[in-house]
């Protein structure tokens, strides 16, 4: 990871860095499209395939059931807008979701659905406050595996074991926890997810996946098609509109050639650990080290929204420092080399598995040397 060459990178919650792997791609893929034109395509193709394969080795189920998305609000809209809803139908979602969670399901409220907002509880997505919102009329269950602000890891196996078991589906908002943490569709069933590469996986912006289950395959309606959505795909003369019978008809043109190879070449990074030292490995590595830095706020008399689970904690750190601006302490990070966001209010380290001591520290050093918003001489 180059990036550690200069900083302390504790911000992948956000965009993460590319690793040397991705940037070569890029760099390959650009002097390959300045030099040689079409005429290296079916190669480009053939990494398009071969990056739907690992999302399906990430996630444990097949090819057919992977769709690559430009983004995560691509991904959610394909369900939001696919779906056959009908007036009355009820989607629950938990209160303080990302954006991209929340806005395509009030789109629906034109079509009929009632969106129920449930409270978290200090952060916390329960199982039984989500199923308190649930009836009849509930058609699906929307939720991020991992809030973007709390840091809080849902319990997937419950909530989806409960839904089914009334007929709801569920669907997964699982960017900031896919790539760390291990999930196997054939243990969890989850119905449809979507996640961006951009931040755990290391990958380019611009590119993600969606997984769309083969039993719904034609639950959703395809409100997007193009040349690419059908089974004969380059029968540009006698074009036949006959959907895919995967997940890629949800592809409607050209695929992002240049970020599909660089997002190939990290997440093979990842999978080569998982690989070699089990798919919980770069969790817990996540875990660990996400508990040390809160050790240390605490330390200098800073408490964290860290969950006291192990099964519920995840990369993600934010804090409040009494009496400091988050702004400030960012700008103060950043003055020290230390990379981290605000959000919900507070200071948010995201914290990868490449991350180590030294950059916790870094951190740590900067949030004590911020000075409080009444000190004298405080930059404006």
């Amino acid at each position: 990871m180059p990036v550690t060459e200069k900083w302390a990178y504790l911000d992948h919650a956000a965009v993460g860095p590319l690793s040397r792997p991705a940037a070569d791609a890029l760099r390959t893929y650009a002097a390959q499209a300045e030099t040689e034109g079409d005429t290296v395509w079916p190669q480009w193709a053939r990494r398009v395939e071969t990056l739907r394969g690992q999302f399906a080795e990430l996630v444990g189920t097949a090819s057919e059931e992977i769709c690559l998305v430009p983004n995560t609000s691509t991904g959610i809209s394909l369900v939001a807008e696919g779906f056959p809803w009908k007036p009355g139908d009820s989607v629950v979602i938990p209160d303080g979701e990302f954006p991209s969670n929340l806005f395509p399901w009030q789109n629906q409220g034109s079509r009929g659905v009632q969106l129920r907002v449930v409270p978290r509880r200090d952060g916390r997505v329960l199982a039984d406050d989500l199923f308190a919102h649930v009836d009849d009329s509930t058609r699906l269950i929307a939720l991020s595996w991992v809030g973007y602000g709390s840091g809080f890891r849902a319990d997937l196996d419950e909530i989806v074991r409960r839904a089914h078991a009334r007929g709801i589906l569920v669907f997964v908002d699982a960017i900031q926890g896919l790539g760390v943490f291990d999930l196997d569709l054939g243990h969890t069933d989850v119905d449809f997810l979507a996640a961006d590469g951009h931040k755990w996986m290391l990958g380019p912006e611009g590119l993600g996946v969606a997984v769309i289950r083969k039993r719904h395959l034609d639950t959703l309606r395809c409100a997007t098609v193009g040349w690419n959505s059908v089974r004969n795909t380059f029968n540009y003369a006698q074009p036949e509109f006959t959907l895919r019978p995967s997940a890629a008809r949800f592809e409607p043109g050209s695929a992002n050639m240049p970020g599909s190879a660089a997002l190939s070449a990290s997440l093979g990074i990842i999978l080569a650990i998982r690989r070699a030292h089990g798919p919980k490995a770069i969790g817990d590595r996540v875990v660990s080290l996400a508990s040390g830095l809160t050790d240390r706020l605490a330390a200098i008399g800073v408490s964290t929204r860290m969950p006291d689970a192990d099964a519920q904690r995840s990369g993600i750190v934010t804090f409040e420092v009494p009496d400091r601006d988050p702004a400030e302490v960012r700008r103060r990070a950043l003055d020290q080399g230390c990379v981290v966001s605000c959000r919900d209010g507070g200071v948010r380290a995201g914290i990868h598995a490449y991350n180590d001591s030294s950059d916790l520290q870094r951190l740590v050093d900067a949030v004590a040397s911020t000075p409080t918003e009444s000190s004298p001489g405080r930059s404006p």
